[in-house]
Formats: structure tokens, sequence, C-alpha cells
């Protein structure tokens, strides 16, 4: 173990238990803030070369008509 290991063990072994869980619990918050993290930078930035694509549909449809629509499909 590394001289910080051997230090931090040294300390949490000088609390009581229940400071001890509060140690781990923090410790477990910083290693899934830090998994957050990486899967935010792996993300890829979303792609916009279907802009466009239905633009012939534009005059065919109003934004109300699209609303109906998804509710349609929220309700089945």
């Amino acid at each position: 173990m590394s001289t910080i290991k051997n230090n931090l063990k040294d300390l949490i072994d000088q609390l009581p238990p229940e400071l001890q869980q509060e140690v781990q619990d923090f410790v477990e918050f910083l290693l899934e803030k830090k998994v957050i993290k990486f899967k935010k930078e792996k993300r890829k930035k979303l792609k916009l070369d279907w802009r466009g694509a239905l633009r012939d549909l534009r005059t065919k449809y109003t934004s109300v008509d699209l609303q109906h629509k998804i509710l349609e499909w929220w309700n089945d």
C-alpha cells in the first residue's frame, strides 16, 4: 500500500463506526460522480446530418397536428 492509503486507513480506523460509514458513503459518492463524468465525456455529440430531411412535409402538417399525434402515441 502507498503511504497515502496507509495514512487514510489509519485515520479512518480512529473514527467511530458511524463516521466510518459516512466516509464510506462519501467515497462511494465520489466514485459514482467519476463514473457519471466519464460517461458524459465518452458520449458523442449529436449529429444533425438528418436536418432538413422532412422539409417537404412542412406544409402538410402543423405543429399542433404533430402534438396531437404524439399524444395519441403516448396514450397507446
